[in-house]
C-alpha cells in the first residue's frame, strides 16, 4: 500500500525546472509513495524579499496554499528548501499564536477559507527517510552509481532555523548523504555544504563571492559532480558559473544534479529523461561513468 501526500513543486521548478519535477514523478512511485496533486496552489511565497516587504500578506497566502491541503486531508510535501522553509514558518507561527492566526483568518475569510493546522508540512527527503526508510531507496536502485563521487550541497533554507524544519542537525547534517550513498554513489562533505548560496543577498557583490567560494569548496574535492535538493541552489551553483566566468575569469566546470535525477539514474532512467542535457554546466564525465557502470 502507498504513502499518500499532496505534492507542493512551488512555482520555479515547474516553470523553470520541470525536470526536477519529472524526476520526482518518475522515481517516487518505485519507492511507494502516491503524489496527489490539488489544484489551486500559488508561489509558496518567496522566504526572503516578500516576508521581509509585508510578513502579514506573505502569512495569508502561504496559509490559503496550506488551506488546500488541509481540505483535502492529507499531509503537504515540498521539493524546494525555500518553499519548506515558508511553509513550515507559517504553520508554526499560526499555530503558536492564536492572535495572529485570527488576523490571518480574517483575511481568510474573504474567499471562504480558515487555516486550522491539521496538517503537517515536510520537505520530501524527511518523507523518505522517516516514513519509509533509507533503504527503501537502495532497494529501487536497478543501477547502483558504482565510483561516482557526489558533493554534497545543503545550502541554508533546509535546515534552519533547526526548530521549525526539523529536518537534520544544523551544523551535522547526514540525511543527504545518507540519501546518496542509498544510490550506490559516495557522498563527499565539502568545507562549505551548509552555506548560504548567496540569492538571498542584497549586497551587489556577497552573492558572487558566496557562490564563488562554494564551488572553490567543491573543486578541490575531484568530484563528478554536486548534488542538492534545493531549485535556488542549482540555479546559482549552474547558471552561476557562467556568470562567475565572467565575472572573475574562473570556469569551474562542476555538473550540478538535483537529488531526483540522481535517483532517477540509479533506479535505470537515462540522463535525456531526466534533462541533464538542458543544465548549463553538462556532465559528459558524468554519463560515462553511467554508460560503464551498466555494463
Amino acid at each position: 500500500m502507498n504513502l499518500r501526500y499532496i505534492p507542493f513543486f512551488g512555482c520555479m521548478i515547474s516553470a523553470k525546472y520541470p525536470q526536477f519535477e519529472a524526476a520526482v514523478r518518475k522515481t517516487l512511485p518505485r519507492l511507494g509513495i502516491e503524489l496527489v496533486d490539488v489544484e489551486g496552489f500559488s508561489c509558496c511565497p518567496d522566504p526572503i524579499y516578500f516576508k521581509s516587504s509585508d510578513k502579514l500578506t506573505w502569512l495569508t497566502l502561504a496559509a490559503r496554499n496550506l488551506c488546500l491541503a488541509e481540505e483535502a486531508g492529507l499531509d503537504l510535501v515540498t521539493m524546494c528548501s525555500g518553499c519548506t522553509a515558508t511553509l513550515s514558518e507559517t504553520r508554526h507561527l499560526l499555530t503558536g499564536d492564536p492572535k495572529l492566526k485570527a488576523r490571518v483568518n480574517r483575511r481568510l475569510q474573504r474567499i471562504g477559507r480558515t487555516f486550522r493546522g491539521t496538517i503537517r508540512v515536510r520537505h520530501i527527503v524527511t518523507v523518505i527517510r522517516d516514513d519509509l526508510g533509507i533503504d527503501k531507496v537502495a532497494q529501487s536502485v536497478t543501477r547502483p552509481l558504482e565510483g561516482m563521487r557526489v558533493a554534497i550541497h545543503y545550502g541554508c533554507h533546509l535546515l534552519k532555523p533547526s526548530r521549525v524544519m526539523s529536518v537534520d542537525d544544523p551544523d551535522r547534517p547526514t540525511i543527504l548523504e545518507d540519501l546518496v550513498a542509498a544510490i550506490g554513489a559516495e557522498p563527499v562533505s565539502h568545507q562549505e555544504r551548509v552555506l548560504c548560496c548567496g540569492k538571498a543577498c542584497m549586497d551587489e557583490e556577497m552573492p558572487a563571492q558566496m557562490t564563488y567560494d562554494v564551488l572553490a569548496s567543491v573543486e578541490k574535492l575531484n568530484v563528478d559532480c554536486m548534488g542538492l535538493i534545493c531549485p535556488t541552489c542549482f540555479d546559482e551553483y549552474d547558471l552561476g558559473q557562467l556568470k562567475l566566468a565572467r565575472k572573475f575569469g574562473k570556469r569551474f566546470d562542476i555538473p550540478i544534479i538535483y537529488y531526483f535525477q540522481l535517483l532517477a539514474l540509479a533506479q535505470g532512467f537515462n540522463p535525456e529523461d531526466m534533462g541533464l542535457h538542458w543544465h548549463k554546466i553538462k556532465a559528459p564525465k558524468l554519463i560515462e561513468k553511467l554508460g560503464a557502470v551498466a555494463g
